[in-house]
């Protein structure tokens, strides 16, 4: 009998696999204070996924067991898992929210707390540690070159107290009470004092979601700070991490039980990484584009820890599962523009460009010949007719190398073009006199 699989989100697991699927509420971890994660609820089914609500994952199958599975069996063997161990298995985290969000629903399910990679508290004792470390967490920004805008924000920030869990939930409930108030108040037949009520749970609304926004701007700097050097200045990367929180604000759901920093970092981390793909480069880059270079530089480096040298591109496209054309095609992408300026030499009195020859301009010897053909045309062409010099300089482009056809040269003659051939035709036969081509003939050698 095949053992077939079932879609769980966007993973895939074997029948064998899906052995326990308990009721709500009934695991004896679900309800412990972990990391942000507390009692689960029902999960509502969305459009593509299947009907399962918990799902003990035992590895008692025949297949080889995956990532997600090896992930998810050892955050049940040690009760907690780090983010660390997340991007492990999901390096590219930030493309592939959705899946991600289905992992956390998962680990959630199995009481299995996520909690920061310096951190290795039990499941018991995973808030609180959370908490004292967000109330004593200060910026080391010895790495930064801090200019008065920074320090200025950094210190207005500062001023901010941080929130609890109980507060992120009533905050969060706040906010879901405007938002449905705001949908009541567009309907029709509403009462004066209907909207007046309406209006104030609005205005809470907006209130609850600045303070939550305003309360998590130090967890933007401090996710900012890893991103220093990439092509972005730190009030850009700053900027672009609030953007980042201020979406992960909108779509936070305190229902599902799971901390906001901990589903805020990850919508931070998104918009700070399209940040520098976008700005980061002088010649942009895609996303996507982005994403495999970061997979080959990562694969090079474990192929260099592996064999000692250098992999070649047959090397990495083995291990991508690619050709070692799109490799070097993915290299010379992620190749980065150097400047014309930049220095070069102990002493750095010299530049790049200094070094780099122009191949537009001729060399001494080039021009002084072109210079001399030059001449040696002017003088042909003044044997010739006036009119007739005139209609060869503007068809071949000798005074401004820019040529003319029959037609444009005939509007400036005030002619037909057809005239303009017949006197182009006649003033080139007079040019190939002997009289007039041996004088031209040494520069066709």
């Amino acid at each position: 009998m095949k053992n077939k699989k079932k879609a769980i989100g966007k993973f895939q697991f074997s029948k064998a696999q899906l052995l326990a699927v308990r009721d709500n509420g009934n695991h004896p971890k679900s309800r412990r204070g972990s990391g942000g994660l507390i009692a689960p609820r029902k999960l509502v089914r969305r459009p593509g996924t299947a009907r399962v609500n918990q799902v003990a994952i035992l590895g008692q199958g025949e297949e080889e067991s995956t990532p997600v599975e090896l992930l998810i069996q050892k955050g049940k063997d040690q009760s907690y898992l780090t983010q660390d161990d997340v991007l492990h298995v999901f390096p590219e985290a930030e493309s592939n929210m959705e899946q991600l969000e289905e992992l956390y629903i998962v680990l959630f399910n199995e009481g299995i707390p996520v909690v920061e990679p310096e951190k290795t508290p039990s499941v018991d004792e995973v808030d609180e540690k959370e908490t004292a470390a967000e109330k004593k967490e200060e910026f080391d920004l010895s790495a930064i070159g801090i200019d008065d805008t920074v320090s200025l924000y950094l210190k207005e920030i500062s001023r901010i107290a941080l929130l609890t869990a109980a507060q992120e939930v009533e905050y969060a409930r706040g906010m879901e009470i405007g938002k449905k108030a705001y949908q009541r108040l567009n309907r029709n037949h509403i009462t004066p004092a209907e909207r007046y009520h309406l209006d104030r749970k609005i205005r809470e609304g907006e209130l609850y979601r600045q303070k939550l926004i305003k309360a998590n701007f130090r967890l933007v700097v401090s996710i900012a700070k890893k991103y220093i050097g990439r092509g972005v200045s730190f009030l850009d990367l700053i900027q672009e991490g609030n953007i980042g929180l201020i979406r992960a604000v909108e779509k936070f759901d305190y229902h599902r039980g799971y901390k906001f920093s901990t589903y805020a970092t990850w919508w931070i981390r998104q918009a700070i990484t399209r940040a520098i793909a976008d700005q980061g480069r002088t010649i942009r880059v895609p996303v996507h584009m982005c994403e495999r270079i970061n997979k080959l530089t990562r694969v090079s480096r474990t192929l260099v820890q592996e064999l000692g040298r250098e992999p070649t591109s047959e090397e990495i496209a083995k291990e991508l599962n690619t050709t070692p054309r799109k490799v070097e095609r993915i290299i010379k992408i992620s190749q980065r523009p150097l400047s014309l300026e930049m220095p070069v030499g102990e002493e750095q009195d010299s530049h790049l460009g200094d070094f780099i020859p122009d191949e537009m301009t001729l060399g001494p010897t080039d021009a002084a010949s072109h210079q001399l053909l030059r001449e040696q045309m002017e003088d042909v062409l003044t044997s010739l007719s006036p009119r007739e010099g005139r209609v060869l300089q503007l068809r071949f482009g000798l005074k401004d190398g820019k040529s003319h056809t029959l037609e444009e040269v005939g509007k400036k003659f005030g002619v037909t073009r057809e005239r303009i051939r017949q006197i182009e035709a006649k003033a080139l036969r007079k040019l190939r006199h002997p009289s007039r081509s041996r004088k031209l003939r040494d520069y066709l050698e």
